[in-house]
């Protein structure tokens, strides 16, 4: 896990806190076998917080060191590894497509399973407060819901927000045009597959969303929501290579398994 090019700025017991620049962080949970990343994203008038990770930790203990303004929590997606510390906060938006997941939880999938994957292969201390066999992920109202298009005004920042489902059905990229930076969530990220395998994910929306986001001009940087923080832009010209074999191939359906390209995968 290569994140010595940003600067550490918190290392807990269980949050690693690396600055991205001046108004960016990410919030890593590497003590996790998913070492998922949220993000900080601080303006003039308010923050934007892209999920709130596993829910192991509170989160709120790390963005409270951060910023003193608002923080607005938008959700990639509603899975229990994204919405962990949602309960901590406020102002919680989401796609429309899942706004019912969020507030009835995910249909045919298991508490016992959900709890499972929680709890397994953890390489740092879990603080006395996580009890695996009591975790439950978090449901309720959003604070309001988010379509594709729609831009959100930090104060000096702006974000885009773009649908892009297939891994889910209201998964959700954010594009900051002003720095470059895209933020794929479960999209895209490497060393291990993105998925869209189970009966809620869609292989042919997922490889449409990434067709879609490898066409976003002036993307300098991609962050994913799990693995190597920071990825190069050069990855979306892969993407575009892997895109038109898949769809070339016809292994664009359930069932055809792991389709390995030049630094990521995708399972169906």
């Amino acid at each position: 896990m290569d994140n010595n090019q940003y600067n550490i700025v918190i290392d807990d017991a269980w949050f690693t806190v690396s600055q991205l620049d001046e108004g960016t962080f990410a919030i890593s949970e590497y003590g996790h076998w998913e070492k998922v990343h949220s993000f900080l994203l601080i303006g003039e008038e308010r923050a934007a917080l892209i999920d709130t990770g596993l829910g192991i930790d509170d989160m709120r203990r790390m963005t409270d060191q951060l910023t003193d303004l608002p923080i607005m929590v938008l959700t990639t997606h509603v899975h229990a590894d994204h919405i962990g510390s949602h309960g901590q906060y406020g102002e919680i938006y989401v796609h429309e497509a899942e706004e019912d997941w969020l507030v009835s939880g995910i249909k045919k999938l298991s508490i016992e399973q959900i709890r499972k994957d929680i709890s397994r292969d953890i390489t740092r201390p879990v603080p006395a407060s996580f009890d695996p066999a009591a975790y439950t992920p978090y449901r309720g109202q959003p604070t309001g819901l988010l379509r594709d298009g729609d831009v959100i005004e930090l104060g000096g920042r702006s974000l885009v927000i773009y649908h892009t489902p297939g891994h889910s059905p209201g998964h959700i990229a954010v594009f900051e045009p002003d720095r470059g930076y895209l933020f794929t969530g479960d999209l895209l990220y490497d060393e291990t597959p993105v998925y869209a395998f189970y009966p809620t994910t869609s292989p042919g929306d997922l490889v449409n969303s990434l067709e879609r986001i490898a066409n976003i001009e002036g993307v300098n940087r991609i962050f994913g929501s799990h693995n190597t923080l920071g990825l190069d832009p050069a990855w979306l010209d892969v993407v575009k290579e892997a895109v038109h074999e898949l769809r070339e191939k016809d292994l664009v359906r359930f069932g055809t398994g792991i389709h390995r390209f030049s630094g990521f995968s995708v399972q169906f």
